[in-house]
């Protein structure tokens, strides 16, 4: 039996837990009080660094806080997630990453012993980026088909060139050669504009391109798409076949997608915040109106489905990188 000492104490201890539990609530609702810190892995001025502006823009408004968008690239992504992962869990420092940086760094860096969702929560998607097989003006290729067949004549010696070992384009390469039987080479480039300069010149028979990517050579005439890796195919570009209707694997999709994730430890009603105001900030028809310009697939997922599909494409890459021995240690 408790004495009446006793039970003064824990009748106080409990309105004071109370008490804190109705504070801290209506912190969540409020949130932010603070500048708020987008981090991302990618340079000023591409096409996730663009949409990720706009998007701190409209937060900022909606919030009446500053969003800031500091951009730390390089070092495979491991500069931007190492600053976060530093970052308090109070949702005042996001991290923007793309679906290669939560799937493909595990299996490329294995030493490392590093798995991107077991240090961060997702939060937050922003949008689905489809790849197009893009040939020089002037390729002798017209159809993905005709590329395949030349490729299963000549083993090893088509080429493909990509923005990086263990990007969207390399793996989508090894994708195509374990789906037709085919071997080609793998040529990685350092700097996207030199890639598609040497593609649309014709010294890379090919190479899986992005809109934002490959627009500059596109529209000056020196690009091609033969073909879109998607189920679908994309209103931006109706005259594009997509993989199977252009006589490639059937069904085969190559793509990425783009969330905001934050360092495991936020409160789940700060990051039910977050979620449901980027979700009405990416239904902004400004923001629309960009990722119609860029072929860029708007999503409002849940963390929960982020997570599904970022776990999906981790088990597409785990495959691919054992079967390619593929490795960026």
């Amino acid at each position: 039996m408790l004495n009446t000492n006793s039970r003064r104490s824990a009748l106080a201890l409990g309105l004071a837990l109370l008490g804190g539990a109705a504070f801290a609530q209506p912190a969540a609702a409020d949130f932010p009080t603070k500048p708020v810190t987008l981090i991302t892995p990618f340079a000023a001025g591409s096409g996730p660094d663009a949409v990720l502006r706009l998007v701190s823009d409209k937060l900022g408004r909606l919030w009446n806080q500053r969003v800031v968008v500091d951009n730390k690239p390089g070092g495979g992504g491991f500069i931007a997630i190492d600053q976060a992962r530093r970052a308090a869990p109070d949702g005042y420092t996001l991290l923007q990453l793309d679906s290669e940086h939560i799937a493909a760094l595990p299996h490329l860096y294995k030493s490392r012993n590093f798995n991107t969702l077991q240090h961060f929560d997702p939060v937050a998607s922003l949008f689905r980026t489809p790849f197009f097989v893009a040939v020089g003006s002037e390729s002798k290729y017209k159809t993905m088909g005709e590329l395949i067949a030349d490729a299963k004549s000549r083993p090893g010696q088509v080429v493909y060139g990509s923005w990086g070992v263990g990007s969207p384009g390399h793996l989508g390469g090894q994708q195509i050669d374990a789906l037709t039987g085919t071997q080609m080479q793998h040529a990685p480039y350092r700097e996207v504009s030199q890639l598609y300069a040497n593609v649309g010149s014709g010294e890379v028979p090919w190479a899986f391109a992005s809109i934002p990517s490959s627009q500059g050579i596109y529209k000056a005439g020196k690009l091609r798409y033969i073909a879109v890796a998607a189920a679908r195919r994309i209103p931006q570009m109706p005259n594009v076949p997509t993989m199977g209707e252009a006589g490639g694997p059937q069904g085969l999709e190559v793509n990425s997608f783009v969330s905001i994730v934050a360092p495991r430890g936020v409160s789940p009603a700060v990051q039910a915040r977050i979620n449901a105001d980027v979700a009405k900030v990416i239904a902004d028809p400004e923001i629309r109106a960009r990722f119609d310009t860029f072929a860029f697939e708007p999503l409002a997922w849940s963390p929960e489905q982020i997570r599904r599909e970022a776990e999906a494409k981790s088990r597409v890459y785990g495959d691919l990188v054992r079967r390619g021995n593929i490795s960026l240690e």
